[in-house]
């Protein structure tokens, strides 16, 4: 293996089969949101310093830790209450208004958990929480972590939870490239069928599924690898050129104004002033992510 650019690249020698490109869903994700998002995320290096942490952010990060460590707890403690209480002290104060909004959002996180709870078997422990998993094919090799992987009648289904204050649709759940991938990943690795994605959006309880078909799955499998080309391309044109690379023409949008890296991009900041760090709490806010 040699580096350049921060990143491991495999070395090829003539005669060889190209090797695979190495990739997780949100690497794939970030080039379609954005070129020069991702050249300033996986390429350039040093790294462009981002903009601190998002309060909208710091309630899905301590939510998805709640909700991963109530497993660790031995059956009889999986209480709502007990879920409650993970959230507490898993809170993550940056990014508030100031220390009372922050209280009042961690007290509607620990409602809405223990809310949540409420409609999950304590008993009924998952096959995975947060896991790792892999998935190789003629051009890709893909990692990615699950929240939450289900066994249910001898077949698997992977769960997502969300956190953003617009609960999911069903377009969401079947159009997932995240979700199709970890499902043909969970199908190979535990060598039981994985066609169901689910979105579980903790704030209201609602739970958004999709059943893929192998088909359907393999669509998405096909159009990971066309993004990953694509990539493979631009990350050697950057090893040649660097910054002065043509493939990384920023994609605007509204959505710049929430960018983490609008401050070294001139044409995000002519997209609008700066989202505040707590502009997605607010009732006309829409995060970017979870």
């Amino acid at each position: 293996m040699s580096q350049t650019s921060g990143a491991p690249v495999q070395q090829a020698f003539g005669g060889m089969p190209t090797p695979l490109y190495s990739a997780s869903p949100s690497r794939l994700l970030t080039w379609l949101d954005c070129p020069r998002r991702y050249r300033m995320t996986y390429l350039d290096r040093p790294r462009p310093v981002a903009r601190p942490q998002r309060a909208h952010t710091s309630v899905g990060v301590a939510v998805h830790n709640a909700l991963r460590d109530y497993w660790d707890l031995a059956p009889v403690d999986r209480t709502p209450a007990a879920g409650a209480r993970l959230v507490r002290s898993s809170w993550i104060d940056l990014g508030f208004r100031n220390p009372e909004q922050s209280a009042r959002w961690r007290e509607k996180a620990q409602a809405q958990v223990a809310a949540y709870l409420e409609g999950v078997d304590p008993q009924a422990a998952p096959l995975g929480i947060e896991r790792t998993v892999a998935l190789k094919t003629g051009s890709l090799a893909l990692n990615g972590r699950i929240d939450r992987l289900d066994e249910r009648d001898g077949q698997l289904a992977v769960v997502d939870y969300k956190t953003s204050r617009v609960a999911p649709t069903a377009d969401d759940a079947r159009t997932s490239l995240p979700l199709a991938l970890y499902a043909v990943a969970s199908s190979r690795m535990f060598r039981r069928p994985c066609t169901t994605v689910e979105l579980h959006h903790v704030p209201t309880g609602d739970v958004v599924t999709h059943e893929h078909t192998p088909e359907s799955l393999q669509r998405k499998v096909a159009e990971a690898e066309s993004i990953a080309s694509d990539l493979r391309r631009a990350d050697a044109d950057y090893k040649e050129v660097g910054v002065e690379s043509r493939h990384f023409a920023p994609r605007t949008s509204p959505l710049c104004t929430w960018c983490d890296f609008r401050a070294h991009c001139p044409e995000g900041q002519a997209m609008g002033p700066e989202k505040s760090s707590w502009a997605a709490l607010e009732p006309d806010g829409v995060p970017v992510q979870d």
